[in-house]
């Protein structure tokens, strides 16, 4: 019997592995709905590929070229916000969420609506809105599953396990570009040293999170929020062979360790294939050649991110959403060489100092509030990147 799924982001680097991983068992899937962004030539040979019914691209501006593309294949064409949540809300029966960002959490929550299995790889939504997302699912019997190598990493060791008996979760980090530079180099690091990574070739944006660790911030709150651990009890060590993906500990003393390659293939496909596994086209790791794994702490000074997270699980409600928004525009800032490599923590420290204030604990999780400290907290960093501009 075939499945009935869906990919949201299949021309970013999570969907183009999940189409590649479908591709090796045509007669295993029936593709509903592809969606992407700008690259149109991508997203229109992906849908000729897996015959989907639907392909969406973000961008109105890009629908005439997507309907050209197309011509002739009988496949629907659509432009915009409301024809991405229309495709995740089709009838599916496991939906990829790979959509970058906070714009993931709107078409991910209309694929939760109906029910599906939805494989998360967009992070930002358990940040952002994690106690609507579990709602969501737990009033549709739709389940979660996550697709970061961490947090699959960590749902794989309680397989079988009472969460009671979990007396800390260990996350890994590479330490991204700069896990060896001294610290007073950082303010001085260039976009171009930023975005590239020491163990993976990955899109900018996630490249020079890893740098800056707040992607690893972002992570210690996703576990926070999926697995419903208490914040004191989740670590992150810095692992630069990047094989450990994390750990759990257990109240005897025992660590429970996944250790895979570098390879998003594996998380995706424990995701596709669950609850069963299947043969994966991944590297086989030669423990002897491998010889060892090295570890070492975080340094506080290094990453302020990681405390900022800390603060996120500790205020709960919309802190989430204005860290993230914040981040995100941070991150603009410095794509645009606006502002330096450290000054997106200060911007983001600059909004905490100004939202903290604000009751964003005590207020209530809907998607309109999570939009709402979204579009505040872009607008309080964009005030900060202008008074920080070089």
């Amino acid at each position: 019997m075939t499945r009935k799924v869906s990919i949201l982001g299949s021309t970013g680097s999570i969907g183009c592995s999940t189409v590649g991983l479908i591709e090796r068992k045509p007669d295993t899937f029936d593709v509903v709905a592809l969606t992407g962004g700008r690259n149109v030539t991508r997203l229109a040979k992906q849908a000729r590929a897996l015959g989907a019914e639907i392909a969406v691209t973000a961008f109105d501006d890009c629908l005439e070229p997507l309907r050209d593309a197309l011509s002739g294949t009988g496949i629907e064409v659509a432009a915009g916000e409301m024809a991405l949540c229309e495709a995740a809300g089709r009838p599916a029966d496991w939906v990829m969420s790979a959509i970058v960002g906070a714009a993931g959490l709107p078409p991910g929550l209309k694929a939760l609506e109906q029910g599906t299995t939805l494989a998360l790889a967009n992070k930002e939504s358990l940040v952002t809105a994690g106690s609507l997302l579990k709602s969501t699912a737990a009033g549709s019997g739709a389940r979660i599953l996550p697709v970061d190598s961490e947090h699959s990493a960590v749902f794989q060791g309680l397989v079988g396990e009472d969460i009671e008996t979990v007396e800390r979760v260990i996350i890994t980090a590479s330490g991204g570009a700069f896990r060896d530079w001294p610290i007073e180099k950082l303010a001085s690091a260039t976009l171009a040293e930023a975005s590239s990574h020491p163990n993976w070739d990955m899109g900018k944006r996630i490249t020079i999170d890893s740098a800056s660790m707040f992607n690893k911030a972002l992570e210690l709150i996703e576990t926070h929020e999926f697995f419903s651990i208490d914040p004191d009890k989740i670590e992150v060590i810095v692992h630069p062979e990047s094989l450990i993906h994390a750990l759990v500990g257990f109240c005897d003393g025992a660590l429970m360790a996944h250790v895979g390659p570098h390879d998003m293939r594996h998380a995706i496909g424990y995701a596709l294939n669950w609850p069963e596994r299947d043969h994966l086209p991944v590297e086989r790791l030669n423990l002897a050649e491998i010889g060892q794994f090295t570890f070492h702490e975080p340094d506080d000074e290094r990453y302020p991110a990681l405390a900022q997270a800390r603060w996120v699980m500790e205020e709960g409600g919309l802190a989430g959403a204005v860290f993230n928004a914040a981040k995100e525009r941070a991150l603009d800032g410095f794509i645009e060489e606006r502002i330096g490599f450290l000054d997106m923590a200060a911007v983001v420290a600059d909004v905490i100092e100004i939202m903290s204030g604000e009751g964003l604990g005590l207020a209530a999780i809907t998607l309109d509030s999570v939009q709402q400290a979204d579009e505040t907290a872009r607008m309080r960093a964009g005030e900060s990147i202008l008074r920080r501009q070089r």
